[in-house]
C-alpha cells in the first residue's frame, strides 16, 4: 500500500507551487535536527534511519494517492490541484542525495540527523515522513537507554504495546526500544517483524478463573514447564511467591525449573527483599524476581538505591509513550539553495528567538576523540571546511568555546544513504544498531550519562560557520531595516 500520501497537506501545495512557478528543479539542501535534549538528559540516540530510507524507496504517488488528491477543493471549491500537476506527481521518482547519521549513535542539540539535497519539490515532500519517523523513535531509544543505565546491565524487557500510540505506534516503540538498550519485548509482532526476542508471562485474569492460585499456578506450570514465571500479587503477593516456590517444587521433581516471578504492585524494594529470601531458602537462588508497575529511569534508579532484589524489569507504558516528555521537537529547515549547476547560496531562518535562528550552508559533524572516549563535536559548513585547528562556539552561549588542535582524532558522522536517489547504504542488522548504542555509550564520560543534572557534552558549532551566520543575521536585519525606512532592498546571499 501506498505511503506518499503521509505528509501534510502543505507539503503538497508548495510542491504544486514550485511546479507551477517552474522552480520546482531548484536544488536546495535540508537538515533534520532538534533544538534540545529530552529528558533533561545528556544525550540522544539518533533511531528511526531504516524505516526512512524505506519510504523514500518507496516513494510513489500511485493512482488511488492521484485520485484523492482530485477530491481536494479549494476555497472556491475549485479542484485545489491542476491535472497536469497530478500528471507530474504520478510520474515523480525519487531523485535526492541523503546523508544521515547512522541508528545507535549518540548526537546532540542542533546537529543534523538527516540531510537532503536535490530538487526542491523532492527535498519539500520527505519532510514530514522524515520528522514523524525519525522524532518519535529518536525519543523512544533515548528514553530506552536511559532505563536501561538505570537498569545497571539487569535485562529490561518492553512491555508497553497495549498503552502505545496505536498499532503503528507500538510497532515503532518496540523496535527503538530495541535499538536503545532493551533486551526483548512483549509485542510478537515486533519479534516476527524485527527478530527482536519476544517475552511474557500471564496475567491477573488467570489466577482469577481458577479457584485457587495453587491450581492457577500448577495449571500454568503443567501447560508452559519451559517458561514458568509466576504473577504473584493477584490476592497477597508473599502468600503467592509461597505458592510459586510449591509449583517450583512441583517443576524441579519433573526435571523442569521454576524460572522466576512477577511482582506487579505492592513495595517493589521491600516485597523483592522479601521474596528473595523466601526464593533462596527454597533453593531456588536462580529463579529471577521481575518486576513491572508504571516504572521509568527514576523509579527503578530508586529501587536499585533501596537494594531492590529485582533481576529484570517489565517497562511499559512510561517507556512507550516517552511519558514524561511526548515529543523530540525536530525540525526539518533549508539551508542552503542553487540553480542547478550554480553555487550554492546559504539560506537562514531569522527569528527574535535565538535559539530558532537557523544555520545556513551544508553541513557535517565532526566528532573528536582522545582515549577511547568522545571529547567535542563541531557542527561545520563542508563548504568552508577547516583546513587545521577546529574551535567550537556553544550554540547557547557564544562566550563559551573549546579548541580542538589539528592532530585530534576525528570522524564525519553524517555517512552516505542515497545518490541521485539510489540507496548507496547497506542497511545494518538490528542487533547490531543495539551494538552500537552500547558502544557509542561506553564511549561517553559517565557524567554525562547522569540521570539527574548530566554534564553538558561540548558540542558546538565551527566558527568559521558560527561567524558566517552572525553576518548573514546583521545583513538580514539590515534590510529589514532598510525595508521599513522605505530604502531599497539590498541583494544580499540570503
Amino acid at each position: 500500500m501506498s505511503s506518499a500520501l503521509l505528509t501534510d497537506l502543505y507539503q503538497l501545495t508548495m510542491a504544486a507551487a514550485f511546479w507551477k512557478s517552474g522552480t520546482a528543479a531548484k536544488e536546495a539542501a535540508f537538515q533534520l535536527i532538534f533544538r534540545r535534549q529530552p529528558f533533561g538528559s545528556g544525550f540522544t540516540i539518533a533511531c528511526g534511519l531504516a524505516d526512512a530510507i524505506a519510504w523514500l524507496e518507496a516513494l510513489r504517488f500511485t493512482a488511488e494517492d492521484l485520485a484523492y488528491l482530485t477530491t481536494l477543493r479549494g476555497a472556491d471549491e475549485q479542484p485545489l490541484f491542476e491535472r497536469a500537476f497530478l500528471d507530474f506527481l504520478g510520474s515523480l521518482t525519487w531523485s535526492c542525495d541523503v546523508d544521515a547519521i547512522p541508528e545507535g549513535t549518540v548526537v546532540f542539540p542542533h546537529e543534523p540527523l538527516v540531510r537532503v539535497q536535490g530538487p526542491i519539490l523532492e527535498c519539500q515532500l520527505a519532510e514530514t515522513a522524515l520528522l514523524t519517523i525519525i522524532n518519535f523513535q529518536t525519543l523512544i531509544a533515548t528514553k530506552s537507554a536511559r532505563v536501561c543505565l538505570a537498569a545497571r546491565g539487569d535485562p529490561v524487557i518492553e512491555f508497553g504495546l497495549r498503552r502505545a500510540q496505536g498499532p503503528d505506534g507500538g510497532l515503532s516503540a518496540s523496535r527503538a526500544a530495541f535499538v536503545g538498550g532493551c533486551a526483548g519485548t512483549s509485542n510478537t509482532l515486533a519479534g516476527q517483524r524485527f527478530g527482536i526476542p519476544v517475552r511474557g508471562t500471564h496475567a491477573h485474569s488467570w489466577v482469577m478463573s481458577f479457584e485457587t492460585e495453587d491450581d492457577a499456578f500448577r495449571a500454568y506450570a503443567e501447560a508452559m514447564p519451559h517458561n514458568s514465571i509466576f504473577l504473584v500479587d493477584t490476592y497477597n503477593t508473599l502468600d503467592g511467591v509461597r505458592r510459586a516456590i510449591a509449583a517450583g517444587k512441583w517443576l524441579r521433581e519433573r526435571g523442569h525449573t521454576l524460572a522466576g516471578i512477577r511482582l506487579d504492585s505492592g513495595d517493589l524494594a521491600w516485597l523483592s527483599r522479601k521474596s528473595r529470601e523466601l526464593l533462596d531458602a527454597a533453593g531456588f537462588e536462580n529463579a529471577v524476581i521481575l518486576a513491572s508497575n508504571d516504572l521509568d529511569e527514576t523509579v527503578i534508579a530508586s529501587l536499585k538505591e533501596q537494594g531492590a532484589a529485582i533481576g529484570a524489569w517489565g517497562v511499559g507504558t512510561r517507556l512507550v509513550t516517552a511519558f514524561d516528555e511526548p515529543a523530540l521537537g525536530g525540525i526539518y529547515k533549508l539551508t542552503a539553495v542553487r540553480e542547478p549547476g550554480g553555487d550554492w547560496k546559504p539560506r537562514l531562518k531569522l527569528s527574535e528567538q535565538t535559539a530558532k535562528i537557523s544555520l545556513p550552508g551544508i553541513h557535517q559533524v565532526r566528532r573528536f576523540s582522545a582515549g577511547g572516549q568522545f571529547i567535542g563535536d563541531a557542527i561545520y559548513d563542508l563548504l568552508d571546511e577547516p583546513a587545521d585547528e577546529w574551535t567550537i562556539v556553544n550554540p547557547d552561549d557564544s562566550a563559551r568555546r573549546k579548541n580542538f588542535p589539528g592532530d585530534t582524532a576525528g570522524e564525519d558522522l553524517l555517512v552516505p544513504i542515497f545518490r541521485g536517489g539510489r540507496r548507496v547504504y547497506e542497511l545494518p542488522p538490528l542487533t547490531a544498531i543495539r551494538e552500537r548504542t552500547q558502544q557509542q555509550l561506553a564511549a561517553l564520560d559517565p557524567t554525562i550519562k547522569r540521570l539527574l543534572n548530566p554534564h553538558e557534552y561540548p558540542a558546538g558549532i565551527e566558527t568559521r560557520l558560527f561567524e558566517r551566520r552572525q553576518r548573514l543575521i546583521e545583513d538580514l536585519r539590515s534590510q529589514i531595516s532598510d525595508f521599513r525606512s522605505g530604502a531599497p532592498p539590498l541583494q544580499s546571499e540570503i
